[in-house]
């Protein structure tokens, strides 16, 4: 049978009252052998708060719903924990959604986190959104391209620049049959990344030669796959992936065609997760502070919710290059 506040109000001797003022760090005026009681009571039964019925009582959500493309991908992983770590400061919850890059997955989850009464959303997504006409008065934060622009409230990062200085690294390590490994479907931040492959191929004077293109699924699987067809047809010196997932299985397929990394071909990554770190060799990559993102939502997402009268500043993240053993000068 659960424990309610009035259990905990009558084994203390005190109200039901006086028990919530303490639990909520609001009882300075009881004195220690009260909050000694009710504090000794609620570990004795293992009580924790029904928050359900404590918003509909207040009127106040200590959830935030937060809808993501791909929950299976290790960068937004991070993101996520991010999100938490800060939420559990505050003794919020997260609801996460999964919109597999779906606009009308996301449009339905909006609706359906408002329904749910969460306290605020964050969005990272793929897509443009008519957010004025999906998030209603709901306040809410974005982790997106710029797609979605608006005044306040923006979470970039310089994917775009990050990814330029990639293959400029490449280049001058005289590198110029260079491949790239990236999606079709309109992935999460791909779009700005193979911009940046294909003008930076351009202002140094190379040509771009789509056949050293090769589309997959963003993940290891997918990684191994492109690149094992690329590889097949294509004498590359250096490839470039679209996140450091399809990087993994690209080592993987290099291995397969018995090619030596980066003595054979160099290759190169995005997103710096934890484990390019371990990998033999080492993986060179583009760093984004997935983490730091966000917690960074999470926390400016409170600010909105708490304070709705104050200017939500736009966040732009820097995205760098982190040289490793992966890579290599030919030209020596």
């Amino acid at each position: 049978m659960k424990v309610t506040i009035k259990d905990i109000a009558s084994m203390a001797g005190v109200s039901t009252t006086t028990v919530s003022q303490i639990l909520n760090n609001k009882g300075q005026r009881f004195s220690e052998e009260t909050r000694r009681r009710v504090l000794k009571a609620v570990a004795d039964t293992d009580y924790s708060p029904d928050y359900f019925a404590k918003n509909m009582v207040q009127k106040e959500s200590k959830t935030v719903g937060m809808i993501v493309p791909d929950v299976t991908d290790l960068f937004f992983s991070k993101v996520i924990e991010g999100v938490e770590s800060y939420l559990n400061e505050k003794d919020y919850m997260i609801l996460l959604c999964n919109s597999k890059h779906s606009e009308t997955m996301e449009r339905k989850y909006i609706k359906q986190l408002q329904n749910r009464s969460v306290a605020g959303i964050i969005l990272a997504s793929p897509n443009a959104i008519e957010l004025e006409k999906y998030m209603r008065s709901c306040p809410n934060m974005l982790i997106d391209r710029g797609l979605n622009t608006r005044e306040q409230g923006n979470i970039l990062v310089d994917e775009y620049g990050g990814y330029y200085d990639a293959v400029q690294y490449l280049i001058d390590n005289g590198h110029k049959k260079i491949g790239m490994l990236t999606n079709e479907s309109g992935y999460y931040e791909m779009t700005d990344r193979y911009q940046a492959y294909y003008e930076c191929l351009l202002n140094n004077g190379l040509d771009y030669d789509s056949s050293f293109i090769e589309d997959g699924p963003v993940s290891i699987q997918g990684g191994y796959e492109a690149a094992t067809r690329l590889l097949a047809r294509e004498n590359l010196t250096a490839l470039c992936c679209g996140n450091d997932q399809m990087a993994i299985g690209a080592y993987r397929a290099a291995f397969d065609k018995g090619l030596s990394i980066p003595d054979d071909i160099s290759i190169v990554g995005f997103d710096n997760l934890e484990i390019t770190a371990f990998l033999n060799p080492p993986l060179t990559t583009v760093d984004q502070p997935a983490f730091e993102i966000g917690y960074t939502a999470a926390k400016l997402l409170f600010r909105a919710i708490n304070f709705p009268e104050d200017q939500i500043p736009n966040i732009n993240y820097e995205a760098n290059l982190i040289v490793r053993a992966s890579t290599k000068n030919i030209d020596r």
